[in-house]
């Protein structure tokens, strides 16, 4: 198995689409921080878009492209005419919220939606992916409404199918559509030129691959930097050099993420006691293994083990908070919502 299906085997993401978006320009999307466990993604299936968000430049989006938040930022997608936006109004349809507006502009796309991160996973994913990543699903080229170039753009348009035609089992359907979005979206980002720093980076490193599948498949192991340097025949220094310059992290940071991984998903999916699961995952003194857990996940391997057994993905352990989008016009309450 490759890096990437060992970390989605860890971590297996669910998803779950919310709102189908048809604008006529101008107009906006507005929305606040997301819920521990949850990053928000859109998906531009016509029409062109601009994405802000602290911390980085404003990006201009094309139809086909994929934008995602690892860390649940606060976020806009707007139009770029830079015009005061049209009121948007949402109805309910069986699968997903409609949001329509009056704009007479240039039409654009959307659905909008969330994944849900298992939290024995959330630190892993959130290390190794940057605050927001874009994916093309076409080449620049490609016309607007041209969607099936790629497995990413045919997996996009089957999205937009179930989504619009709304059959049996489309409810169902197009969220394991979304969930499978994740991997694919992964996937390309890994593979792209300009592929973030992060572990999806080593898709185009495949020197250091060895090193981090060890670490999955031997967590326990007590890993020194000779042996990992030996498994990608290179020095210890260059080794070091080559992760930080391509994941961000050193060796030793990306195994004990890897470690608490595999400890917290241990302590919510099973019965063994603390000190087996941390010799499990290369601690073999409890003491060590409490010390390390706590600093790295916040809460002790017995409180882990407490809040989140049971859990559902994305589920952060606390009352749901407010996280509805703003669309800078009159937003009708879920409740009182008309039917499609």
């Amino acid at each position: 198995m490759d890096v990437l299906s060992r970390l989605l085997a860890l971590a297996p993401v669910s998803g779950r689409l919310e709102v189908r978006c048809h604008f006529g320009a101008p107009w906006r999307i507005e929305e606040p921080p997301a819920r521990d466990g949850e990053v928000p993604y859109h998906v531009l299936l016509r029409g062109e878009a601009v994405v802000e968000s602290a911390g980085a430049p404003p990006q201009p989006l094309r139809a086909g492209d994929v934008v995602l938040f690892a860390r649940g930022c606060a976020h806009v997608l707007r139009d770029a005419s830079g015009l005061k936006p049209k009121p948007a109004r949402q109805t309910e349809s069986e699968i997903v919220r409609i949001a329509r507006n009056e704009g007479r502009g240039d039409a654009a796309d959307i659905l909008c939606g969330r994944f849900l991160l298992p939290a024995s996973s959330r630190r892993l994913l959130r290390s190794l992916l940057p605050d927001r990543l874009v994916v093309h699903s076409q080449p620049a080229s490609a016309p607007d409404d041209a969607l099936d170039g790629s497995r990413l753009a045919r997996l996009v348009s089957l999205m937009r199918e179930e989504a619009t035609e709304e059959g049996p089992g489309s409810a169902t359907l197009v969220n394991h559509l979304s969930a499978a979005l994740f991997a694919l979206a992964l996937r390309f980002a890994g593979t792209a030129e300009d592929a973030a720093a992060g572990l999806l980076a080593l898709g185009r490193h495949p020197r250091l691959q060895p090193a981090v599948l060890a670490m999955f498949d031997a967590p326990q192991r007590p890993w020194t930097l000779p042996d990992l340097a030996a498994l990608c025949h290179l020095s210890r220094a260059t080794l070091v050099r080559q992760f930080q310059e391509t994941v961000g992290q050193s060796p030793a940071e990306v195994l004990a993420e890897i470690r608490m991984a595999f400890a917290a998903r241990a302590l919510v999916e099973g019965n063994l006691p603390v000190a087996d699961i941390g010799e499990s995952v290369g601690y073999f003194s409890d003491a060590a293994f409490q010390r390390a857990f706590k600093q790295r996940m916040g809460l002790s391997p017995a409180r882990w083990r407490a809040t989140y057994r049971g859990a559902a993905p994305g589920d952060s352990g606390e009352a749901p908070g407010g996280n509805e989008k703003t669309w800078d016009g009159p937003v009708v309450p879920r409740e009182t919502m008309e039917h499609k």
